[in-house]
């Protein structure tokens, strides 16, 4: 079957006011394209979650796409804060729950292996049980101590990008994943962009890189550099200016609304998106990609 299709079919589909959305990508393969389409589908009162989360959580903040977001860590990784993240919480238009990375993991995990909750010896100290969250405790049956009961966390839809996969949608991942593959387990549907289709014997040349299986993608869409301006491993290097240049234009509402009017709204698609970042800094990533790729 050929889960292949376009970007923008992806999300209009698959995607409706109100899911909760897994995005994947441990500061490495983040589904930027993906979210950038979600912004300008004018999708709403949507719910975000994964352990450590990148910029694009906190463009979806600012863009109104988030109703709340779960998460281990929200920030600019490496650089600095949630501009919008922060004003949201202050003025309270956001709804919130801040985990530890490993609690999101379990929960993602519990989700994953069908069961209500993972018991853990996790959150019994400190305050951020209680805060933002309620955890439950149990008697362990078999030895008697108090453990926490991390609760499953299913998503309706994961957010992937991966370096590759044939159309019906037998993804390959190489590199940092984080809790990329647990989360997209997890989640009711997975939806994929990848830097390159390829035909089904490609991916049986390797198939121990094959992370997520065909049957539970619900679709697929080829898209080059999808991951931008995050890394992918094989393929392009990460564009540090982009995300240093974020970090100072989302310290204001005007500074925010001027980093989407540029690089989301003003254009139609990936492929207009390509063209503001331009052929020569878009070579520039390239040449600091590492020489491991798929073979």
């Amino acid at each position: 079957m050929d889960k292949s299709t376009g970007i923008s079919t992806l999300v209009e589909e698959h995607i409706k006011d109100g899911d909760t959305i897994f995005v994947s990508g441990f500061g490495h393969c983040v589904p930027f394209a993906l979210g950038f389409e979600i912004i300008r589908q004018g999708k709403k009162n949507l719910t975000f979650c994964r352990s450590g989360t990148d910029i694009l959580f906190d463009i979806f903040i600012g863009a109104g796409s988030a109703k709340k977001v779960v998460y281990g860590y929200l920030g600019n990784p490496g650089i600095g804060l949630g501009h919008a993240f922060r004003r949201a919480v202050k003025a309270g238009t956001l709804e919130y729950e801040d985990w530890t990375n490993m609690a999101m993991v379990l929960r993602l995990e519990a989700a994953r292996q069908g069961v209500p909750f993972l018991p853990s010896r996790i959150l019994q100290l400190g305050d951020i049980a209680g805060a933002s969250i309620e955890v439950k405790t149990m008697e362990c049956p078999y030895t008697g101590e108090t453990l926490a009961c991390i609760p499953a966390l299913k998503p309706d839809v994961a957010l992937v990008h991966a370096q590759q996969a044939d159309r019906a949608g037998n993804v390959q991942f190489m590199g940092v994943d984080g809790d990329t593959v647990t989360g997209a387990l997890a989640s009711e549907k997975i939806l994929v962009t990848v830097e390159r289709i390829v035909e089904a014997e490609e991916i049986q040349k390797s198939p121990e890189n094959t992370r997520i299986p065909s049957h539970r993608v619900s679709g697929i869409a080829d898209v080059e550099w999808g991951a931008h301006p995050s890394y992918v491993e094989g393929y392009y290097g990460r564009d540090d200016d982009h995300f240093f240049a974020y970090d100072t234009e989302a310290r204001s509402e005007e500074g925010l609304a001027d980093y989407l009017k540029r690089w989301v709204y003003d254009c139609a698609d990936h492929a207009a998106y390509l063209d503001a970042v331009g052929a020569e800094l878009l070579a520039k990533m390239k040449v600091q990609a590492s020489a491991r790729r798929i073979a």
